[in-house]
């Protein structure tokens, strides 16, 4: 057999091999194995992780829910108060009559006490519950990373300082710890950016003690050896090769952490602490209505159903977010 001849039953057996061609030298009819899967292979870890989270029926349900309840937040200046009228005002000459109203076409949850539409005190509510949520959580990561990466990376006395830090705050209870501070403040500067600083300042040791053990792991893979080997500086080590390698298990547990933040923050505000009149929140809409529990339960449901629709949300987009950034996950 000549050279020609072997090179061409090589060609043939490749092809065969790769699908296009069958036994018989006929083009295949069954596409190469390689081109099945072409979109699947070429899919980056984030491209990965979104599209295991789309496949996740619950976590989009929320996802989209959240979404639902930050347009209306955002856009509520825009329809709210000529639609239902403003409400975080009273207006002495109709309180009277439109006071403790069931639900209607013109009222969709009916009035409070004062005469004030629940709908739109409801939507105001998710404005400021959103925002404490997002900016508490958003401080807690950023003070937490920075330290945990500090305390990962470098060890030794920064390590046990930083962990010891983060001991003496998970001493504390962490809702006693919020009331302690913002009780001690007078009343007119109670609000919502002292709720927001005490939240994200007092949320960042678990923060810091995820990202530290998750820098451990990662800085200790080849890549990170082979940089420092090459002459990389500890920032580009951290912030090229540990941190996007590493920041997996915080994006998971910040998601669930806004949940968390919203029911401290109604927690601080039903107690009196948190958002004061004229603002509204859902903990100071549940709290100016208990006393009508028994007579007008919807006041408190309300508010209610909207602090846990809305936490729940969290939670299920958080443990989509878990599944969908697992690696060891199967498509």
């Amino acid at each position: 057999m000549s050279d020609v001849d072997t090179e061409k039953r090589t060609h043939e057996q490749q092809l065969i091999r790769d699908g296009v061609h069958d036994m018989a030298g006929n083009p295949s009819t069954t596409p190469p194995l390689i081109e099945e899967h072409t979109g699947h292979q070429n899919r980056t870890l984030w491209g990965d992780a979104w599209y295991r989270l789309r496949r996740n029926k619950l976590a989009l349900v929320a996802l989209v829910w959240i979404a639902i309840v930050a347009l209306a937040a955002i856009t509520a200046d825009l329809w709210v108060p000529r639609t239902f009228g403003d409400p975080l005002t009273i207006n002495t000459q109709t309180a009277s009559a439109e006071r403790l109203k069931g639900p209607s076409w013109e009222h969709p949850f009916g009035t409070d006490d004062l005469g004030r539409d629940l709908f739109g005190r409801v939507i105001y509510g998710a404005r400021v519950s959103l925002t404490v949520g997002v900016l508490a959580t958003l401080i807690s990561v950023l003070v937490g990373v920075a330290l945990g990466a500090v305390s990962g990376f470098y060890g030794k006395f920064l390590d046990a300082l930083i962990m010891r830090a983060t001991d003496i705050f998970l001493a504390f209870p962490y809702i006693l710890f919020s009331i302690l501070i913002l009780a001690v403040l007078p009343p007119e500067m109670r609000g919502i950016v002292p709720v927001i600083l005490a939240i994200g300042l007092l949320g960042w040791p678990t923060f810091a003690r995820l990202f530290r053990s998750s820098v451990l792991s990662v800085k200790e893979n080849d890549y990170v050896a082979a940089g420092r080997a090459l002459g990389a500086s500890d920032a580009r080590l951290m912030f090229r090769h540990i941190a996007p390698n590493a920041i997996a298990p915080i994006i998971v547990y910040a998601t669930m952490s806004i949940g968390g933040a919203i029911l401290t923050e109604a927690a601080l505000s039903f107690l009196g602490l948190g958002v004061q009149p004229p603002g509204v929140s859902w903990g100071q809409m549940i709290e100016s209505s208990r006393g009508y529990l028994v007579t007008q339960p919807l006041l408190v449901a309300w508010p209610g159903l909207a602090i846990l629709s809305t936490v729940l949300a969290f939670t299920l987009l958080g443990d989509g977010v878990r599944d969908a950034l697992d690696v060891k996950m199967k498509d």
